[in-house]
């Protein structure tokens, strides 16, 4: 038999570490994160136990390229629901529904993740977490930021921020009143990517004055 050549290395390499990112997802969200062992996930995803160091130094690492992985995926379906491209700010729309969405449908995975987030190991920079910024980025420059440097990371927090309101034990807030509140600040109408039912929370509030600068138009001459 001959060797396999380095493009079917690569593959087997990527589909091995897809499904170890998978049964992460799915164990963390089943049992918490304290009751998901290493081996449980490489047993899950059908990989020796050795695998799963070979790819991550850690089960912390582990988890959050595996939220990365699933954010990513989210969002990117969210963005591409309907045919044709979606103008910048049906898009942002659609960012914050998912991402808000996510939380409110996996609130032990997301809450385990932000938990991750903030302690020793802090904010993990992997291939997911890239995937997932460029496709926040993106939304952020279509809406039509002239600084995407400087909105991108804002609206990063922004929505890190609505998803710990979501998801705090025992005082959590309304999910239609944070994304009232992101709507407000980049002036989106509720109609605008998949509202929740009714009208927002005490009815359309006013415009506040914030907005990441826009490109202005064509001048005339």
């Amino acid at each position: 038999m001959s060797p396999r050549s380095p493009s079917v290395n690569e593959e087997l390499r990527r589909r091995s570490r897809e499904r170890l990112l998978q049964a992460t997802v799915e164990l963390v969200a089943e049992r918490g994160y304290e009751a998901t062992t290493l081996g449980a996930i490489a047993d899950r995803a059908g990989a020796a136990r050795g695998l799963v160091s070979y790819y991550f130094p850690g089960k912390r690492q582990l988890l959050q390229s595996a939220v990365h992985r699933l954010m990513h995926r989210t969002l990117e379906a969210a963005l591409e629901r309907t045919p044709g491209a979606p103008d910048g700010r049906e898009r942002l729309a659609r960012a914050v529904d998912a991402i808000l969405g996510l939380a409110r449908d996996e609130p032990l995975l997301m809450r385990t993740h932000m938990a991750g987030i903030l302690q020793a190991e802090g904010f993990v920079q992997c291939a997911e977490q890239q995937r997932l910024a460029e496709l926040l980025r993106d939304t952020v420059e279509r809406y039509g930021s002239r600084d995407v440097d400087r909105d991108y990371p804002l609206l990063r927090a922004l929505l890190m921020g609505a998803v710990f309101a979501l998801l705090i034990p025992g005082a959590p807030m309304p999910l239609a009143t944070l994304r009232a509140e992101l709507f407000q600040r980049y002036g989106l109408e509720w109609e605008l990517g998949v509202p929740p039912g009714g009208r927002p929370p005490g009815g359309t509030p006013p415009q506040l004055s914030f907005r990441p600068q826009r490109p202005a138009g064509p001048q005339s001459k």
